[in-house]
């Protein structure tokens, strides 16, 4: 096989939860834990630091994987999903497993695979473990895909366990409050593992202190350490920041090139996350946050969390697909100078659309679309619920199809944001 056929080999053979949904899903550690005994345990060949939480865990992810490598270190990372390739799920500094090495552990895994009928999340961790173990990589930062507990990736071992924070995704599956699904996200944390929540949050700080606890692992929570300010900048690539600890008595001047202001939360859950592994025997020194955080698209590949397309008309796309997440694209819009404001949108069937589109704002033009996975929306549908929402606007048979009305409509001073789905984000990309 060519590596477009083992990609096509994946997803036919495997469920695909990006793709199908929750019955992708297997709520245990069974498969993956056969699948990594038959390699040899690659993940305890390798440090690592496990980030979860419900937004923010890919900003992190990619902002602590830029610091490693610029400090020196021989870093991994794994993520989920990928935007337009499928080796963006695995790097490590910064480069995607080549293709080669795919089609080899497909290959020589293919009677493991077809034996145990894995998830297709599954076999990517295991590829991924894999990969890293054989690369000898210092430490690799892996995201979890979902929840915690019982997430594939929760078989590592590692020296942080972060959790950026909790709110409202995937309650079919993690629960339908709060505490619960912050229930499921603590279940990453390890005895005597020092864990980093990056919001204190009231309806779950109780849960995470209870469970860290139980398992002596020290707790700290960014949003109390960190004082945050940023200089407005317009359309610069960066956010200018000055961080305060309270807890680490330091101050650091910052440039950023994520631009979205949601990440001067997720810069506190950094901040925090490297002076605990300062506290350990992590060499990170000040200069390896100014040249990272500089760089992390550069030095990561990171993309999609507001991602600047195109000039005159300003269009912005973002990966942002549930209510907390959503929430703080729409104050990013409203800081945003624009005349009038375009919207291409379109949703997965299986998150909770009303409160999304509720949230939406009223005075912005519409144009819904379904992007090309299984899982998708109609967008008729999509549309119909808009409207009982007081949304305007219509639908298109395609991402593709909507983008290009939405500029076709545009001034040259006005907005059009793409989003409401990562796979929109990706065709639009």
């Amino acid at each position: 096989m060519d590596y477009r056929d083992t990609i096509d080999y994946l997803y036919s053979k495997l469920p695909v939860f990006h793709r199908i949904g929750a019955t992708a899903y297997r709520p245990d550690l069974g498969n993956i834990v056969k699948l990594c005994d038959a390699l040899g345990q690659p993940h305890r060949e390798f440090r690592s630091l496990h980030i979860g939480g419900t937004n923010g865990k890919g900003s992190v992810s990619h902002m602590l994987a830029a610091i490693l490598h610029q400090a020196g270190y021989k870093t991994g990372l794994y993520t989920s999903p990928h935007l337009v390739d499928f080796r963006e799920r695995i790097r490590v500094n910064g480069q995607m497993i080549p293709e080669s090495e795919v089609i080899d552990f497909v290959s020589s895994q293919r009677p493991l695979i077809e034996s145990l009928k894995p998830s297709f999340f599954e076999v990517t961790v295991a590829m991924a473990f894999d990969f890293f173990a054989r690369q000898k990589v210092d430490i690799a930062v892996v995201e979890v895909g979902m929840g915690g507990r019982l997430d594939s990736t929760n078989i590592v071992h590692p020296d942080l366990s972060v959790i950026t924070n909790i709110g409202f995704d995937h309650v079919q599956i993690l629960g339908n409050t709060l505490e619960a699904i912050a229930g499921e996200k603590a279940g990453i944390i390890k005895s005597g593992i020092p864990v980093v929540i990056g919001e204190f949050q009231e309806a779950t700080a109780a849960v995470f202190n209870q469970k860290a606890k139980e398992s002596g692992s020290p707790i700290y929570f960014a949003s109390r350490d960190w004082e945050v300010h940023t200089t407005p900048t317009g359309l610069s690539p960066f956010l200018n920041l000055t961080a305060t600890s309270k807890r680490w008595h330091k101050e650091l001047s910052l440039a950023l090139d994520l631009t979205g202001r949601y990440q001067l939360k997720n810069i506190k859950t950094v901040l925090t996350a490297i002076a605990v592994l300062r506290q350990a025997d992590y060499r990170i020194e000040d200069r390896h946050l100014h040249d990272a955080l500089n760089n992390v698209k550069q030095l990561t590949g990171f993309a999609g969390r507001w991602q600047i397309l195109s000039t005159q008309p300003l269009v912005v796309c973002d990966t942002a697909h549930n209510e907390s997440g959503i929430r703080e694209i729409l104050i990013q819009l409203a800081a945003t100078p624009h005349d009038r404001l375009h919207v291409v949108f379109g949703m997965v069937n299986d998150k909770e659309v009303d409160k999304v589109l509720d949230m939406l704002p009223k005075d912005a033009r519409y144009y819904f679309c379904k992007a090309d996975v299984p899982r998708a929306m109609d967008a008729q549908a999509l549309h119909r619920i808009a409207s009982e929402s007081g949304l305007q606007g219509t639908f298109f048979p395609s991402v593709k199809a909507a983008i290009s009305a939405a500029r076709e409509q545009a001034g040259a001073d006005d907005l059009i944001f793409i989003g409401g789905s990562t796979f929109v984000v990706a065709e639009a990309i």
